[in-house]
């Protein structure tokens, strides 16, 4: 089993082999939870922890590293996948862009700290770790057949009541994703994005019955989507069983 590197928030914790030939996950979103690193895993699930050394204890006993990163942050991007090549002896190939927060605000009352927040994170962010992979990607003559998966919502392509800067970070998360399929796609490196709408996660927990019913009403399928709805669409893209596509917008949403 080929080594593996996932690039994570420290509190989060991945042991054992990968699926996969070698892959980063930025910080995890809400929408795209634990499952999405089970899928990457082989029958051991991902473990969420709390302190630094109890996280060192899992990761460092396999083949995995867990590295602090603040994708804002270019110095610290670039540290992190040079820490990995270090580590692994060549980059990684596949990579999921899944930072994210958001400040639900009407944008009469958004100020300048909520606003460079989300775009720093959603926009720049993944800018940041998509421009320095590919560069790791060709110097280290690992693009071919190399995926960038980024995590954009539902929320890009449909309007919602005090989400103004986060829908717009994530629209232009589908245009860099568009943009960067034309560019890298010479060199044999893929880049698509993954929509979800409304998942069951942490983030919609707090939803009151009567707010959950009302929305699975508007949703064809009739329920909320699954944690691992989502999983599986970035999996797939993630795989050559996707290797003929590129720059699409796939959206996990039951219909909406």
């Amino acid at each position: 089993m080929t080594k593996c590197a996932s690039l994570e928030f420290g509190q989060f914790g991945i042991r054992v082999n990968a699926v996969l030939p070698g892959f980063i996950i930025t910080p995890m979103s809400a929408n795209v939870p634990n499952e999405t690193r089970e899928m990457f895993i082989k029958n051991i699930p991902l473990q969420r922890l709390g302190k630094p050394e109890e996280v060192a204890e899992v990761i460092y006993s396999a083949e995995h590293i867990a590295l602090n990163m603040n994708v804002n942050d270019r110095n610290s991007v670039e540290t992190a996948f040079k820490d990995v090549v270090k580590q692994f002896s060549k980059p990684p190939t596949i990579i999921v862009n899944s930072a994210g927060i958001h400040r639900r605000n009407l944008l009469i009352e958004v100020d300048d700290n909520a606003f460079d927040d989300v775009i720093n994170t959603n926009l720049k962010g993944t800018f940041l770790v998509m421009q320095t992979a590919v560069k790791m990607m060709l110097e280290g003559n690992a693009s071919t057949n190399s995926s960038i998966i980024n995590i954009s919502s539902l929320a890009a392509t449909h309007r919602d009541v005090g989400l103004s800067i986060y829908s717009a970070s994530k629209a232009g998360l589908i245009s860099m994703t568009k943009t960067a399929s034309l560019e890298f796609g010479q060199f044999g490196i893929r880049v698509n994005a993954v929509l979800p709408g409304f998942i069951d996660t942490p983030m919609t927990a707090h939803i009151s019955d009567e707010s959950r019913e009302m929305l699975i009403k508007q949703i064809p399928l009739q329920r909320l989507g699954k944690p691992e709805d989502v999983a599986e669409v970035i999996l797939f893209l993630a795989s050559d069983k996707s290797s003929y596509v590129n720059g699409a917008s796939i959206e996990v949403s039951g219909g909406l």
